[in-house]
């Protein structure tokens, strides 16, 4: 197989799985956007397209590893128990809204550490991802560009992104975005300094986890999920 971006044949083909998505995706979008009138009718209508996202890309993934467990947030099958792929449309409320805002998030975990992780956002076409232990890219207009956090550590001068529900306060330049993959990728590419969140659901965030460490920035998810660049105490 021809690598189309820096890394592995397995990289390569869970890229060209989330890649064949991307033109039923982007028509999926534009019907969106003509059914601004009725918000039912775009739930319903993204509810079917995501469903219709999950079966294209897994379908696609169980060629690369045929024994491979899936984790969606609507699904979980067992597999070997060594590997599996965890799979989530981030941002869906966004898509609703015919705003363009969101990604796919993918993961491929084996024996309980995530291996390979891609974020994708498929009407820009740009695709952040990492590789354990190879440091984390962003691809996009056919090249791939090592990305990093941002060094900043004075509290007045980082932006912060967020996605909570309690009204706290925010801390410095802040941001709601309503894409968790994408806010913890642009904490990776130093877009943002920081990311603060209630729960989510794990499959949202295993892509972005290992990206984000692998960019040298630092993840913990207790109470709340918090990634920073490091630097940043919050």
């Amino acid at each position: 197989m021809e690598h189309v971006i820096k890394g592995s044949t397995e990289l390569n083909k869970m890229f060209a799985a989330l890649q064949r998505t991307t033109a039923g995706l982007r028509r999926d979008f534009g019907e969106v956007e003509n059914l601004q009138q009725s918000l039912r009718s775009a739930r319903d209508f993204v509810h079917k397209a995501a469903n219709r996202i999950e079966e294209s890309i897994l379908s696609d993934l169980l060629l690369v590893r045929p024994s491979a467990g899936i984790l969606t947030p609507n699904m979980s099958r067992p597999g070997d128990g060594r590997d599996e792929f965890v799979l989530a449309l981030s941002g869906a409320q966004n898509f609703v809204r015919g705003n363009p805002h969101f990604a796919i998030s993918l993961a491929l975990r084996s024996n309980d550490e995530t291996k390979i992780a891609l974020i994708y956002s498929p009407i820009d076409d740009r695709l952040y991802y990492a590789e354990s232990g190879n440091g984390a890219y962003v691809f996009s207009a056919y090249h791939s560009t090592r990305i990093s956090v941002s060094s900043l550590s004075d509290v007045s001068e980082i932006t912060v992104g967020y996605n909570v529900s309690d009204g706290r306060p925010m801390v410095g330049d802040f941001r709601c975005t309503g894409c968790p993959a994408l806010d913890l990728a642009w904490v990776a590419s130093g877009k943002l300094d920081a990311y603060i969140s209630d729960p989510l659901d794990y499959a949202e965030i295993a892509a972005g986890d290992l990206i984000i460490r692998e960019s040298g920035g630092r993840i913990e998810m207790l109470a709340d999920l918090v990634a920073t660049n490091g630097r940043v105490e919050m």
